[in-house]
């Protein structure tokens, strides 16, 4: 191949000005893929495997003269100047140049080269650090200060110089100089290492005066007489004060966590200084100090980041605490909490009960005050009455509050009169709070307020729990004659409810005036609609039953009757006839089973008809003869068991269900062509089997037995 491009070339130069040909490619017939392919991967590591790349090692070269010795040097160094001429840069090839000349002893030259590369990059950390690393190791102790020195001024912010310069001075026993470079190093306001280490190498020395003052630098830097913080994280601060603890200088620690505490105030505060302050006073058995901190930092520090306070002031009040120590922690605890979920919501009216509930059990009044005023400032933002149910139960428990356990009668007046004003009457209201108000007033004896609070309910927004509050009220008061009138206005209010015509019935029954409670029943029975009209009839009839009225009793059946012919009437008519008590008690209601049974021949529900014979069987059984009881029997009717098919809300076929229907012996003897009828239909599905190959099983037959 390289012989080809070697020809290709040499033609194409030769013709270079003649028009230059395009070598042709070559045309591949086959271009589908190899069955075996091979990656580039494949190829490298076949390569290395096969050591195509390596060359042999250089033979070993041994120097027995001088004069080898010092062609191998000029070799040596000539190749060292080459690479440092074709890239001055690379300054890896200048300390290998340096520190080759080094290992011959040339330390004159290495000095030189180093200096020569300080010249290119006088920036570069290694370099500083190998050059003084060489004077070093060669003793060279004054030219290694002035490297150090030369290092540190050009380069301050690198720390490693001016650890090692500190080091080598305190190897070398010159504690003033190591000191002195401290101070310089000092005065650039370097990282917090660099300030421990400072102190560190005065404590070896059992210099604790210059620790402290170096520590009161380290806090805060004077400089210029301006103060300027050097490091005021707390952290700081509490390793000033564990310095002090340490060293026994324990009024000094207490000072440096007070001026911690004063330094930071009540903007910055931060759970870590107090805690070391509160675990430093409890070294010193000074108990009421540590309970004072941690009370002032948890008043204090917002609740998410008092955790950490939380737990250690748990674990000294079980260590050094009573008991009621222990409940005001856990209690304050659980307040903190309280606090957070309802800052994060302030509708979450279940936190504001558990808050309340947990004020209630061990705070003074105006703490559980402050706390109900402000839950019940957070109305809810929507006046729908779905939002309110939780919110008005804040009011109700303030007000129980101030009446049972603050003993305020005024403040709970207050209270109820500023829920009603706040309750948007005109779209919902709440009558268990007028109630609760009212009875609250009559438990304080003052009846007036209370008939005023429950009439201005009435005539913002009535309804039927404030009319029968009101009228249970004025009951128990024995004043009847404003529960008449109450009982009027309530009707005028809800003319449709039963049960107000039932109970004002009651009532004038129970003063004995039976004109009027029968005047009452006689209104509500003729009002057009009614929420109950089934139970208002029942009472009317029982009323009339007592009175031992029997003719008006089945004069209101019979006009009872007139409204609906429903089965438990008749029933419920019968058993009054059986227990009229008269002598022709037993054919009335006979009579009345009779008519009830033809009566009931129209219905359309079998079971209602059914149940009626059941009940007139049974009281043939009772009191009938045999003759009568043949008869009942012939009536009963036959269940059979039937399908029907089932049809989906589409209209789709939905398959078959069994169901049981009643056929009574009066249907059929009125129906003489019922059973021909049946027998012609057997017929014609006999001759549908003979003539068709298959049945549909889905047919609605009757298994009857014929």
């Amino acid at each position: 191949r390289g012989g080809a491009r070697e020809h290709s070339g040499g033609k194409m130069a030769s013709t270079a000005a003649g028009k230059q040909r395009i070598p042709k490619v070559a045309k591949v017939k086959n271009k589908a893929p190899a069955e075996v392919q091979i990656t580039a991967e494949q190829l490298l590591r076949e390569a290395k495997e096969r050591e195509l790349e390596l060359l042999p090692p250089p033979p070993q070269q041994k120097i027995t003269d001088v004069e080898e010795l010092n062609d191998y040097k000029l070799r040596k160094r000539k190749t060292f100047e080459d690479n440092i001429r074709k890239n001055r840069t690379v300054i890896s090839n200048w300390i290998k140049y340096a520190q080759w000349e080094e290992s011959l002893k040339e330390i004159q030259r290495a000095r030189s080269i180093y200096e020569r590369a300080l010249d290119v990059d006088y920036r570069n950390v290694t370099l500083w650090l190998k050059y003084a690393e060489m004077e070093m190791k060669n003793r060279q102790v004054n030219h290694a200060r002035n490297i150090w020195d030369r290092a540190i001024t050009t380069l301050p912010r690198v720390n490693q110089f001016w650890y090692k310069y500190t080091y080598m001075e305190e190897m070398l026993g010159n504690v003033a100089g190591s000191r002195q470079v401290f101070e310089r190093w000092m005065e650039w306001q370097p990282e917090e290492q660099a300030w421990h280490s400072y102190i560190n190498f005065e404590l070896r020395y059992k210099e604790v005066d210059r620790a402290r003052s170096i520590y009161e630098r380290y806090i805060l830097f004077r400089a210029s007489a301006v103060l300027v913080l050097v490091h005021p994280d707390v952290k700081n601060w509490i390793k000033y004060a564990r310095f002090e603890e340490k060293h026994s200088y324990f009024a000094h620690a207490r000072k440096v966590y007070e001026r911690a505490v004063e330094f930071f105030g009540e903007e910055h505060m931060d759970e870590h200084l107090y805690v070391a302050f509160a675990k430093f006073e409890e070294n010193q058995k000074e108990f009421e100090r540590v309970r004072v901190i941690y009370k002032y930092a948890l008043d204090r520090i917002p609740k998410q980041d008092a955790q950490n306070l939380f737990k250690n002031y748990t674990i000294f009040e079980k260590k050094f605490g009573d008991r009621r120590g222990i409940e005001d922690i856990i209690v304050s605890k659980r307040r903190f909490q309280y606090e957070e979920e309802v800052k994060a919501n302030p509708h979450n009216y279940d936190a504001w009960f558990d808050y309340l509930r947990l004020v209630e059990s061990d705070t003074d009044g105006e703490t559980v005050r402050e706390v109900y005023e402000r839950a019940i400032a957070n109305v809810p933002p929507i006046q729908e009455k779905r939002h309110w149910k939780r919110y008005i139960y804040l009011w109700i428990n303030y007000a129980l509050y101030e009446e049972l356990e603050a003993k305020a009668s005024k403040r709970t007046r207050q209270v109820y009169q500023a829920c009603l004003e706040l309750l948007p009457h005109k779209k919902f209201t709440f009558a268990k709070m007028w109630l609760l108000y009212a009875q609250f007033e009559i438990r304080q004896k003052n009846l007036p307020l209370a008939r005023r609070a429950l009439g201005t309910s009435i005539g913002k927004c009535p309804k039927n729990k404030l009319f029968k509050g009101y009228i249970e009220l004025e009951l128990q008061l024995r004043e009847f004659d404003r529960c008449r009138k109450l009982y009027e206005k309530f009707l005028e209010f809800a003319p449709e409810n039963c049960t107000s015509w039932i109970k004002f019935a009651e009532l004038e029954t129970i003063l004995g005036d039976i004109d009027r409670a029968r005047a009452i029943y006689e209104l509500a029975i003729s009002q057009p609609r009614l929420d109950m009209p089934e139970v208002l009839w029942k009472s009317y009839i029982d009323f009339e039953i007592e009175q031992e009225e029997y003719e008006k009793t089945r004069s209101l059946y019979r006009r009872l009757l007139q409204r609906t012919q429903h089965v438990k009437v008749w029933i419920s008519l019968a058993q009054f006839e059986l227990s009229a008590g008269q002598e022709e008690r037993l054919p009335r209601c006979r009579q009345v089973y009779e008519e009830a049974n033809k009566a009931m021949r129209s219905c359309e529900e079998k079971e209602e008809r059914v149940m009626l014979l059941e009940s007139w069987r049974s009281f043939e059984d009772e009191f009938g003869t045999d003759a009568t009881k043949e008869r009942i029997d012939k009536l009963m009717p036959e269940k059979i068991k039937k399908r029907r098919k089932l049809q989906a809300e589409d209209g789709s076929d939905a398959g078959w269900e069994e169901y049981y229907d009643y056929i009574f012996p009066e249907d059929t003897a009125n129906q003489p062509n019922l059973k021909l009828l049946a027998m012609a239909k057997l017929w014609k599905k006999q001759q549908q089997e003979s003539e068709a190959a298959a049945m549909d099983p889905d047919k609605d037959v009757d298994e009857t037995q014929t």
